[in-house]
């Protein structure tokens, strides 16, 4: 046993420490994080053969957790696609910019980094400045992907970020909604939005990172620094308490919420919104023959 253990040190020695970050991924983190991003690329059909992604990196653990899982696939995978690795620069301070160049260097990911000045523009604006920036964001990375040649591109939102999405739409807007795996896009034809690290959770990737090592930049927005009691980031910031306090009683709450967005019953709500229309229970209320029973029985 020991000589096993003694040449399996050995062979990680013999391996840069870019090699070695690479290997966790598909040997220690190959259920957590891995096949996961394996299940949601094919659950969701997320890639197809002839493919041009470009995967945003904004420079957090997430978005370059996914930079690495798409070299993977790109170089062990079964599907023929391209991919870009494209960085937007919205005005980052330039500690945070060249934190990013050094993260991609070190993994090894051939970044492409784009400059606008989309926080310069944010500053200005009073009413929901996260809103408009995220929107911002998204249409810099679109075009940008799209003068690359791609027809998606691809986000590091995971498994926490879609359960907290789920309970801000209960909690504070009064609807029902989740963060899809995947979107067509409303105003640049042709493309596609996708979330491959759907099924991954958060704790993982934070797993992953402390047990290579890795340091990565975090919320970089001037406006939020500025401003700490921005509504949007408490929001999430109370629900992700939230579910943390609740899991320590009910273990796959977090889970059970997550499902909930796969087994809703248009049988059992008042009203819900197809494609901009509004249906209402009471539309077809008496010339729909209804399960009574179990509706009775609710």
């Amino acid at each position: 046993m020991e000589r096993k253990e003694s040449k399996s040190i050995k062979r990680n020695q013999k391996l840069t420490r870019t090699e070695q970050i690479e290997r966790t991924l598909i040997t220690g983190y190959r259920k957590k994080i891995w096949n996961r991003f394996l299940e949601a690329i094919n659950e969701y059909q997320m890639i197809a053969d002839g493919d041009k992604i470009a995967v945003c990196i904004s420079g957090g653990k997430d978005s370059m957790l996914l930079a690495k899982c798409f070299q993977e696939l790109k170089a062990h995978g079964n599907i023929n696609f391209e991919v870009e690795y494209i960085v937007m620069n919205p005005g980052y301070a330039e500690e945070n910019k060249q934190k990013i160049i050094d993260n991609a260097k070190l993994l090894n990911v051939p970044i492409t980094m784009f400059e606008t000045h989309v926080f310069e523009h944010v500053e200005k604006i009073e009413k929901h400045p996260c809103f408009i920036c995220a929107k911002m964001r998204r249409g810099h990375l679109y075009r940008k992907a799209k003068e690359l040649g791609c027809n998606k591109i691809a986000l590091g939102h995971h498994f926490d970020d879609v359960v907290e999405t789920i309970l801000i739409g209960l909690f504070y807007g009064a609807q029902y909604q989740t963060m899809m795996p995947k979107v067509k896009s409303t105003y640049h034809e042709g493309m596609e939005l996708i979330r491959p690290l759907y099924l991954v959770r958060e704790q993982d990737i934070l797993s992953w990172v402390k047990k290579n090592e890795l340091e990565f930049i975090n919320c970089a927005c001037k406006i939020t620094k500025k401003e700490v009691g921005d509504a949007n980031a408490s929001k999430r910031a109370e629900v992700k308490k939230l579910v943390a306090e609740l899991k320590k009683k009910y273990k796959n709450i977090d889970v059970n919420i997550f499902r909930s967005a796969q087994g809703v019953s248009l049988d059992t709500v008042l009203s819900y919104k197809l494609e901009g229309v509004e249906h209402n229970f009471l539309d077809d209320y008496y010339t729909r023959k209804r399960n009574v029973q179990n509706n009775e029985n609710n």
